[in-house]
């Protein structure tokens, strides 16, 4: 069987140029750029980098950013009085709070003050809700589910009453993916830690999202043949012959998975680039929202 490689980075340049054009097109018409705050406890290396990064494709796509820094020993009064203040800040339409936050933080209350208009991340509890209950639409989608439905809609992968099984549950990953994927009709089963016999279930998927954090854990003979796979996994593995003494590596083992697969996401390459774009496609959305009103009195 002849896998077809989704290309995650292609689909995410195709996401960022569409962003990069609402974004100018928006500008030219109102005067104001989208805005899109971050808000950083700690430092932590990687939470750092992320937070760059999405800096970074800010500028690229014409999004204006700003930074709100804060030491691990912020309270959560403090915490709470900087996303207030973004909140009120009108040239501010999405507000992202890098997790995870430090252990002395409740963090869904951090988050709950987030605006449901600038969640752009899709994490308050409102928009969780909303994308639970049928017939209702939340303001915002979490990024990285969002982002794998746009990898399987855009490279043809039919949704709409397949077998689907997601490995994971958690509130960022797993269970908006199987709301995502039951609202468009797939029949979804969730694969956990306490799921008795698991591959079982995972070989009777049409569509299979690892979301599991076990590096390769899926291999070939648990795969049905034609399967569409997302891997939203990364994990490090040892590697001496890598400059870095490790590689990354997904929930799925590749090498395995592209013998049998109908589609498949590589690790690196695949979800990750997305989960960006998708951020960048909400703050837009955010920004436009909020300038509706703008809008309308400029066109008349």
């Amino acid at each position: 069987m002849s896998v077809k490689l989704i290309d995650g980075k292609q689909i995410a340049a195709d996401v960022r140029q569409e962003v990069a054009e609402r974004a100018k097109a928006l500008a030219e018409r109102t005067g104001r750029r989208p805005g899109l705050a971050t808000v950083l406890v700690g430092e932590d290396p990687a939470s750092q980098t992320y937070v760059r990064m999405k800096h970074k494709a800010c500028e690229e796509a014409g999004i204006e950013s700003f930074s709100i820094v804060m030491e691990t020993t912020a309270t959560q009064a403090e915490i709470e009085k900087e996303v207030d203040k973004l909140a009120a800040d009108p040239r501010v339409h999405g507000i992202l709070v890098q997790l995870p936050l430090p252990d002395h933080i409740d963090t869904e209350a951090v988050l709950a003050r987030v605006p449901l208009e600038k969640d752009v991340d899709g994490f308050h509890p409102m928009n969780v809700g909303l994308l639970a209950r049928r017939g209702c639409e939340p303001h915002f989608v979490p990024c990285t589910p969002w982002g794998c439905i746009v990898l399987l809609e855009r490279s043809g992968v039919p949704i709409s009453g397949k077998r689907a099984v997601v490995l994971g549950r958690s509130n960022i990953v797993g269970l908006p993916m199987a709301l995502l994927l039951q609202e468009r009709n797939a029949t979804v089963t969730v694969v956990h830690s306490r799921t008795q016999n698991p591959e079982e279930i995972i070989r009777e998927a049409d569509i299979l999202v690892a979301a599991i954090g076990k590096p390769e854990m899926v291999k070939k003979d648990m795969l049905k043949p034609g399967v569409a796979i997302i891997d939203v996994g990364i994990n490090k593995v040892d590697d001496s012959s890598r400059p870095r003494g490790y590689r990354l590596v997904g929930d799925v083992d590749f090498e395995q998975a592209k013998e049998v697969a109908g589609w498949l996401t590589p690790v690196p390459g695949g979800v990750g680039p997305m989960t960006i774009a998708i951020l960048l496609e909400n703050t837009v959305k955010a920004a436009e929202k909020a300038l509706q009103p703008a809008l309308k009195t400029l066109l008349g």
